[in-house]
């Protein structure tokens, strides 16, 4: 409706109202809280987690909402009508960009359980949103390089109890856990440090994915592959909010889940690593197929 403005003055505005809906949901999302944090019983939070996930899904309409309003983004999605809203889902996605987690937010809103998402430690900082994502039983993990792990193996069990911890939260009420699997947004010069085998994707990691099914076993309906397209190029989050993100692709299917996978061990089970990696390692290739042909129907 206002893609008539000039594109800073549509930023400006989205983002006033971005701060504006945030501030306003995470009020009575603080207030609620407290509430969990005084009375720290299962009782108590399979009654107020729904709440809770219920204003974060108001929050994420109200998002929506002002991006109809500031934007003329052509949405292109596939796949999202045919799942069902129940139960607990995992989901897995490339990553491109801050826009990615607003996109998949838009798309899967009220369609599937809320999503909640495995975080860097340092953005529990980030201000007022890092509170909410701590209230909402977000996971914040930390980083540890490969040498820092090889040094000090404990770091690696550190990151398998919050993972457990978080799981444990999850399992109360129906959720779905996202999951980025390649770790970091992708750039060229990721791409070439890491000698990626797959043209438009980094190498995914696999241990956080099999850390939630060992954690939740058998409680995920199915996986949720997710595949994220900006045919005119990966945005900022400026330029998104300034409608330069004139197309957005989605495409999601449904995977199920080996039930084998739900109750093995991936530090322990040599077997076990090797086919959860060659599952992973499909869907990256048929990922990256999906893509390229994506983006070659924009030449066309």
């Amino acid at each position: 409706m206002l893609s008539f403005l000039p594109p800073v003055v549509r930023g400006v505005i989205a983002f006033a109202l971005l701060v504006l809906n945030t501030l306003f949901w995470c009020a009575l999302l603080f207030a609620l809280s407290l509430v969990k944090l005084a009375l720290p019983l299962a009782a108590v939070r399979q009654r107020v987690d729904p709440v809770l996930n219920a204003i974060a899904t108001a929050w994420i309409s109200c998002n929506s909402a002002w991006m109809r309003l500031t934007q003329n983004t052509a949405w292109d999605v596939q796949g999202v009508d045919s799942l069902p809203y129940r139960g607990w889902y995992l989901v897995n996605c490339n990553h491109q960009s801050w826009v990615d987690i607003f996109v998949l937010q838009h798309v899967l809103n009220r369609r599937i359980p809320m999503l909640k998402f495995f975080l860097k430690q340092e953005l529990i900082w980030v201000p007022v949103i890092g509170l909410a994502w701590w209230a909402l039983d977000f996971p914040f993990m930390k980083r540890h390089g490969k040498a820092a792990l090889r040094k000090n193996p404990d770091l690696r069990r550190q990151d398998r109890e919050t993972t457990r911890r978080a799981c444990e939260k999850f399992a109360l009420v129906p959720t779905s856990v996202m999951n980025f699997a390649e770790g970091t947004r992708f750039t060229a010069a990721k791409h070439a440090a890491q000698s990626s085998p797959y043209r438009h994707l980094l190498k995914p990691k696999a241990g956080a994915l099999a850390l939630a099914l060992n954690a939740m076993g058998e409680q995920f309906h199915s996986l949720v592959d997710v595949t994220i397209v900006y045919p005119a190029g990966v945005p900022t989050f400026w330029q998104f909010l300034c409608g330069r993100a004139p197309r957005i692709l989605v495409r999601a299917r449904q995977l199920a889940i080996p039930r084998e996978f739900c109750t093995a061990d991936y530090d322990t089970d040599a077997e076990f690593r090797g086919n959860f990696h060659r599952w992973l390692a499909s869907q990256w290739e048929h990922k990256d197929a999906e893509i390229g042909r994506l983006l070659s129907q924009r030449a066309t």
